[in-house]
């Protein structure tokens, strides 16, 4: 069986305003933050034993998630002073793990559908170093490449170029041996994407990638965690951490949470999700939106492709379009 650290400690400043008081893995997808989906993807696959790797706002995490017993896991916090990067943070988080089981590697801010159990599987009858999951882009240009063999082997890691040479990229989910973690300085901030996957390459170490191409999104921006909320709901993505949960609607138009009122009237639609507590008025409509725990639409308002923070209002009549609104201060965002 294998165990886990998910990557949770980036300050999300792509997400700003959404991340000033919220961390990027904690932000509702569906209702639910982005972590408790990723933890669905976890126990999907077996795993039970997790470490979160905190840093920014990380004191957040403790009281929703607590030991993880609720989600039938054991939950274990790594917390880094200082960032460390993404290899260091793994190198520190490792340190509450044991034994020679693999150790799966999540990063806070993917949305993906792909199949883990196969992942792990295919890592261990290699007996691999490392094993990523890739997956197929369009344009390859904003990311970089992981060009692989017939073999499935990587044989690179490349930065962005203006003509790749492959369309496979790192989707952000990785299996390790134990063995590997070792490799990875301690103390030091150090980046697993262009230090120490290249490295591993480089000297031949077994370095394999599962080409994928299920659901997967970066859910860095707002308008792209937006789009990866629908997504859960309209079932597009995997929305499996939904399930069982005491909902007081659940459609491909929206979700509900409980305690959630939708007032006759009113028309939700477009994916949005209505986190608990919260109130859409009379002959208000939300559509593609997400609507945060304890917030109010007024009678009349309209919410498109936008995103309503915690416990603030909109006004009545007011009307919303690709924006943030905390409190009455309205940002627009930017296009996916």
């Amino acid at each position: 069986m294998a165990q886990a650290i998910l990557l949770v400690g980036g300050l999300g400043t792509r997400l700003m305003p959404l991340t000033r008081s919220v961390p990027k893995p904690m932000l509702p997808i569906a209702g639910l933050p982005v972590t408790e989906h990723q933890l669905a993807m976890a126990r999907r696959a077996g795993i039970t034993s997790l470490v979160l790797a905190t840093s920014y706002l990380s004191d957040v995490f403790t009281p929703y998630f607590g030991d993880g017993s609720h989600w039938g896991m054991k939950l274990q916090y790594a917390v880094e002073d200082e960032p460390l990067g993404t290899g260091g943070a793994i190198r520190n988080a490792a340190q509450l793990l044991s034994g020679e089981e693999s150790i799966v590697i999540f990063n806070g801010d993917v949305l993906s559908s792909h199949n883990l159990s196969k992942q792990i599987q295919m890592h261990e009858s290699l007996d691999a170093d490392v094993t990523l999951h890739l997956t197929h882009v369009s344009d390859a240009r904003a990311y970089g490449c992981v060009p692989v063999d017939k073999e499935s082997r990587v044989i690179a890691f490349l930065e962005k170029m203006e003509k790749p040479v492959a369309d496979t990229i790192n989707a952000g989910c990785y299996v390790f041996h134990p063995r590997v973690i070792h490799q990875i300085p301690a103390g030091k901030v150090v980046s697993i994407e262009r230090e120490i996957f290249p490295n591993l390459v480089s000297r031949g170490q077994a370095i394999y990638g599962m080409v994928d191409d299920s659901y997967w999104i970066d859910i860095g921006t707002p308008s792209a965690l937006l789009q990866g909320s629908i997504d859960v709901v309209q079932g597009i993505a995997n929305g499996s951490a939904l399930d069982g949960l005491p909902l007081q609607h659940r459609s491909r138009d929206y979700v509900a949470h409980q305690g959630s009122t939708v007032e006759p009237g009113a028309i939700v639609t477009g994916g949005s999700s209505i986190g608990r507590n919260a109130h859409i008025g009379v002959g208000a409509l939300v559509d593609r939106s997400i609507i945060c725990d304890g917030a109010k639409v007024l009678p009349g308002a309209q919410v498109r492709n936008s995103f309503v923070a915690a416990d603030t209002t909109v006004s009545a009549q007011l009307k919303l379009d690709d924006s943030y609104i905390s409190q009455g201060e309205i940002t627009r965002l930017l296009p996916l």
